[in-house]
């Protein structure tokens, strides 16, 4: 297991060896702008697998998908709601994912038999610096086991996992609080699926955290 401890002098140099790890079917425990996470890339089938099993994740409960850009969205999914593009107009990058219909072939793990795939551009913070650097989609899910309260700093990813995960990027204690808000764009409207950071998300008012 390595450990980088990230600094502005260093920031470029551990972003690309995260991509390597990631590219190599490693897992990246990374810095959000909520809590700490762990990063597969979105298509390897064998390195999705072992992160449900680090997490003891229940495999109907789906894995979320960070990205770096908008036009990534359709490797995910090739059905976009016009009250979904609004939403990602108005609330992205930031702590909203939103839940869309999956495209076609894409991992079960990410979509856990729904169809569905969760994914969001993240906010300031070193995953969206990952994320924008990378070119491909990888997960985000929260950096513990299931059942566990998620680490806040890479300490507590360090006790939950040891050398179970490849590599973990220490950019020191994250902001914590609420998980990003989980949304759906349905024929009835919008639907909150999860509260989180942004308390009241809407399709059509000023955007408000």
């Amino acid at each position: 297991m390595e450990y980088l401890r990230l600094s502005r002098n260093k920031e470029e140099e551990i972003i690309e060896r995260a991509i390597e790890v990631m590219l190599a079917g490693g897992v990246v425990a990374f810095p959000t702008e909520t809590f700490y996470g762990l990063g597969v890339h979105y298509d390897n089938r064998e390195a999705l697998a072992r992160l449900y099993e680090l997490k003891r994740r229940p495999f109907e409960k789906a894995i979320p998908v960070i990205i770096g850009k908008r036009e990534q969205v359709e490797l995910l999914s090739g059905d976009v709601p016009e009250g979904a593009e609004g939403l990602m107009d108005k609330y992205w990058p930031g702590p909203l994912t939103i839940v869309l219909h999956a495209r076609e072939g894409l991992q079960e793990f990410l979509t856990a038999g729904s169809g569905k795939v969760a994914v969001r551009i993240p906010g300031e913070s070193f995953a969206l610096r990952l994320a924008e650097r990378a070119g491909f989609p990888f997960t985000a899910t929260s950096a513990n086991p299931s059942g566990v309260p998620p680490a806040q700093e890479a300490v507590e990813v360090l006790k939950y996992f040891g050398e179970g995960i490849e590599l973990i990027v220490d950019g020191g204690a994250t902001p914590g609080g609420m998980p990003s808000t989980i949304v759906e764009v349905t024929q009835k409207g919008l639907i909150i699926l999860r509260k989180g950071v942004i308390r009241s998300p809407s399709l059509n008012a000023p955007m408000t955290q």
